[in-house]
């Protein structure tokens, strides 16, 4: 008998698990998988840490979650620096004096300012959408090259029918700062992130290749309750109907050759390309190995993002009324499962970033373990 059966090996899970056994607690960890970290997993490969699931850098201003985690990791100090590929034409990401500058010439931040000024005229009145908000922040020019293509290829939607607030915190500086996300504290796990996570799990059980929904009596029956991380309406049998997701399709392939675009990340905002961006993945760690030693070979992956269908991994969830709504729904039930603690990106639908899961995850178990002492 446990304690605590905790659900899925990602971040969430496996610092509720960390904190739990340090509360001395018994806890076993279930993983549907064949590898624990969930979508922050890296394997290596030719001597480089492949991001399996997608790029995770990284970022936090919060200096509890930086304290914490780098208790687990040593961080590198790479810098989220992203190429924009428009039909062969390359600008800096995020919109700064580079970015203005190859888009309209202007050399001061005044120039550029006034730029912006004229085309945001365009938008009278509070932005309803998506599209209105990017040119009320940018202007036309920019929202053309640089943003339509690829949220629309991103959420398989018209910009005029997405909500203005998934744009809401566009990065725009009239510096030639390249830094995408301007956090105090930032990097990768020297090591990749598993090896993070298996110090975060150290001296914890953990069952791989064990699917919890499809043997559920039997594991609710090993511990008193149950932390829940997968898709809190794949818990519910989807009763009240699927929520919906976007999902990530990656093409990874090995080249013999020692750089392919010289960049970490180069997203591809035109529609007509196929794929959102293509990460090369030994720029997260400079381009060498553990002995700094450069790497003769380079891995990339593109990124095709497509509507989620069951079977398929989730990755964001759609934030629209509808699903707001029906999440609403699920959360009253879930809310009814006293002895479950449902947690994370698919157990609360909500697009978390790693530092915010973090912090999701360490206030609930000072919730959990001030109460329970």
């Amino acid at each position: 008998m446990y304690d605590y059966l905790v659900v899925g090996s990602g971040l969430y899970g496996a610092i509720f698990a960390h904190e739990a056994k340090a509360s001395g607690k018994s806890v076993l960890v279930v993983e549907k998988r064949p590898n624990i970290a969930g979508n922050v997993y890296t394997e290596k490969r030719e001597g480089i840490q492949v991001h399996r699931y997608g790029a995770h850098i990284f970022h936090t201003n919060n200096k509890k979650v930086w304290d914490y985690i780098t208790g687990f990791a040593e961080f590198n100090r790479f810098t989220n620096s992203p190429v924009a590929n428009y039909k062969g034409e390359l600008y800096s990401l995020p919109f700064n004096m580079y970015t203005f500058n190859k888009m309209w010439g202007v050399v001061t931040p005044e120039e550029a300012q006034a730029k912006i000024e004229e085309q945001r005229k365009e938008i009278i009145g509070e932005p309803k959408n998506l599209e209105e908000q990017a040119i009320s922040l940018v202007g036309r020019d920019i929202y053309e090259k640089l943003i339509k293509g690829y949220t629309e290829k991103q959420w398989g939607r018209d910009c005029k029918d997405l909500p203005a607030f998934i744009i809401k915190r566009l990065p725009v500086r009239l510096t030639f700062d390249n830094n995408y996300f301007n956090a105090l504290y930032q990097g990768i796990p020297m090591g990749g992130y598993t090896k993070m996570v298996e110090n975060l799990l150290e001296g914890i059980e953990v069952r791989l290749n064990t699917d919890y929904l499809e043997n559920k009596k039997e594991l609710d029956a090993l511990a008193k309750k149950v932390v829940y991380t997968g898709p809190i309406d794949a818990y519910f049998d989807y009763e009240l109907g699927y929520l919906e997701y976007r999902s990530v399709r990656f093409e990874t392939e090995t080249l013999d050759k020692p750089n392919f675009q010289g960049n970490a990340a180069v997203n591809y905002t035109d529609k007509e390309t196929p794929w959102t961006r293509i990460i090369e993945h030994k720029w997260f760690e400079f381009g060498k190995d553990e002995n700094g030693e450069e790497l003769p070979k380079t891995i990339i992956s593109r990124e095709y993002s497509s509507e989620w269908k069951p079977g398929e991994e989730p990755y964001y969830p759609v934030n629209n009324e509808k699903n707001a709504a029906l999440y609403a729904r699920y959360k009253e039930m879930a809310e009814k499962e006293n002895k479950v603690i449902f947690g994370g990106r698919l157990g609360e639908y909500k697009y978390y970033d790693m530092d915010q899961v973090i912090l999701a995850a360490l206030d609930r178990c000072e919730k959990e373990f001030n109460q329970v002492k």
